[in-house]
């Protein structure tokens, strides 16, 4: 009768499922790295898409203020701090460094309370999305297809309503003939 080693039966199941670890951890921090770079990027455009939105206003608002010649006002100030924290917010990943000392968060927070600031000085409704409209609980809604109800506090007028041609009254229709 042959020698039969139980020794190695006993571990047959702990070395195949070792092996099976092994590759699996390989495998998952390969496809970690692939889909933790493609989250990293779809988040930092949403931040950078934000961050544009803001720098534009406030840019857009300075020259307003450079026309009106009301550059030493608060709104101005306000516009000053806001690009000037815009600028110092990182063009490149700084995860890469081991000293950096830049709390990306935070300083994403001080940038939309700067914004808010802005808006509340110049009487403008803070939009915190680019193509968004937020309303007053949070949540990101479409209401330009909703007639303004004056009971109704929720939902802020528009500045500037935007009226089809149809529903003009009858003196400020024109008509254009456009048949050549």
């Amino acid at each position: 009768m042959e020698s039969f080693d139980l020794e190695s039966l006993v571990n047959v199941e702990q070395a195949f499922y070792d092996d099976g670890f092994q590759d699996g951890h390989a495998h998952g921090r390969i496809h970690g790295l692939i889909e933790g770079r493609a989250l990293g990027q779809e988040k930092g455009y949403e931040m950078w898409e934000e961050l544009g939105f803001y720098e534009g206003f406030a840019q857009m608002w300075k020259e307003i203020n450079v026309q009106r010649g009301t550059q030493d006002d608060r709104s101005s100030q306000h516009i000053r701090h806001l690009l000037e924290m815009i600028e110092r917010f990182p063009r490149v990943n700084p995860s890469g460094d081991e000293h950096s000392e830049l709390d990306i968060p935070k300083l994403f927070r001080q940038i939309r309370s700067r914004y808010k600031a802005l808006c509340a000085t110049l009487g403008v409704r803070p939009t915190l999305r680019a193509g968004e409209s937020m309303s007053p609980h949070g949540d990101t809604q479409d209401h330009s297809e909703q007639p303004h109800d004056p009971g109704n506090t929720d939902i802020a007028p528009k500045v500037w309503p935007i009226q089809d041609a149809s529903s003009k009254t009858p003196s400020q229709k024109q008509t254009v003939d456009l048949s050549f």
